[in-house]
């Protein structure tokens, strides 16, 4: 009977170590190794047809492979939750088990140490006198230690099992993490496929799917963030600082451009950054938090919609009304820029140093008027500044309400 329950226990102790491994052998499929391997060569086709003309059939491919490769990462991402729903709901069933096996397990051990202690108290005389012939003496007294030898090694090996028994738990709680990371990004992907598939209607829309519409509004994206790029090269700003390093100002809406937290951070479809052409969605990052949205320049730029084609030049505002907080963009006359600031309209304001002209080279945010002179928030510069320490002449203006 106690060569059986040696046996059991040892087999059972086996099981608890070699679990780990079995669950992480089978974590890994064909069907995810193909998935894995399709995104990694629709990848290389993206950088491939990015380096390709720029041309509105190219735009498209470009659209139609990005469009594929997201659907492709959904399907890994809901193949990963599944796995990992696998993977949990079978160290929640082993752990069961294994918590009252372990228990039942030790109880005995427990039981069998104290018989040997027990049996520990006898004495050799009694063992001698008990015994019928030196056969059964021998055998007894080396029965007697063999007994305490394995209770020991069984002891300390039941504790280590034990040790692993914990670690399956705690293996348990980070796969849970893992799915709660997994639901959270393939929500994300989802969200991301709609914006690709709706970019992509748009771009058709915009251009009539005529190849000379596309580049005549390539040509303007592209006029219009040279003029933004050179003037932060010309300007001495164009620095990255810390986060919040101007601070926030006076209302705790001001942004920066040059902000560590967004600064190199790519713009929509386009390679441009928010610290050399950001000033616009800036500003408009601006008033938007002003008017109590949750939101900042890294979100603006996240959103392709926002931006013409696949560029990183901003689409008129008011084309993409309404927005959050029931706000509307509307295009105003410089003649008008008093009044709504009188009625507590923040105005995003277009400034040019050569005079103005078909594009602006900067934008601001004018938060109000105290005499003739204009507090601003300048992307660049910082917030509560006086707009006539850097600038001379508002040749765009804007409001959201």
């Amino acid at each position: 009977m106690k060569r059986y329950y040696f046996i059991f226990v040892t087999i059972l102790i086996c099981l608890l170590f070699s679990f780990q491994y079995t669950l992480a052998q089978d974590s890994t499929s064909k069907s995810d190794t193909e998935i894995k391997n399709k995104i990694s060569e629709y990848e290389k086709k993206l950088e491939e047809i990015g380096r390709q003309k720029n041309t509105l059939a190219s735009q498209i491919q470009t659209m139609d492979t990005q469009i594929y490769l997201t659907g492709l990462k959904i399907q890994d991402s809901e193949h990963q939750i599944t796995e990992t729903e696998k993977e949990i709901n079978t160290l929640s069933s082993r752990i069961e088990s294994l918590d009252g096996s372990l228990t039942k397990i030790s109880k005995l051990l427990i039981k069998q140490i104290a018989i040997g202690y027990k049996k520990r108290s006898i004495s050799l005389l009694s063992i001698f006198l008990d015994s019928d012939n030196a056969g059964e003496l021998i055998n007894t007294i080396k029965y007697q230690k063999t007994a305490q030898n394995t209770n020991q090694r069984m002891l300390i090996q039941v504790q280590d099992a034990k040790s692993n028994y914990e670690e399956q738990k705690q293996l348990r709680e980070t796969k849970k993490k893992q799915l709660d990371a997994l639901i959270a990004t393939l929500a994300r992907q989802k969200t991301e496929l709609t914006n690709q598939q709706n970019q992509k209607q748009k771009i058709l829309s915009d251009t009539r799917n005529d190849e000379t519409v596309y580049q005549t509004l390539l040509a303007q994206a592209r006029a219009q963030l040279s003029a933004f790029s050179s003037f932060v090269q010309t300007s001495g700003a164009g620095n990255v600082i810390s986060a919040n390093g101007l601070g926030i100002g006076s209302d705790g809406a001001y942004f920066s451009q040059r902000d560590a937290r967004w600064a190199y951070q790519t713009i929509g479809y386009s390679s441009e950054n928010i610290l050399n052409v950001g000033c616009l969605l800036t500003s408009v990052a601006m008033i938007l938090k002003k008017n109590g949205v949750d939101t900042n320049p890294s979100t603006i730029a996240s959103n392709a919609n926002y931006f013409e084609l696949s560029t990183a030049n901003m689409k008129y505002r008011w084309g993409l009304n309404p927005w959050q907080n029931g706000l509307n963009s509307y295009r105003i006359s410089t003649s008008q820029v008093d009044e709504e600031l009188n009625n507590g309209h923040y105005v995003i304001a277009g400034i040019n140093y050569g005079g103005c002209g078909s594009y602006s080279d900067h934008f601001v945010v004018l938060t109000k008027k105290e005499g003739n002179e204009y507090k601003m928030h300048d992307p660049l510069w910082g917030p509560d500044i006086n707009f006539s320490s850097h600038y001379s002449t508002i040749c765009w203006a804007e409001v959201f309400k």
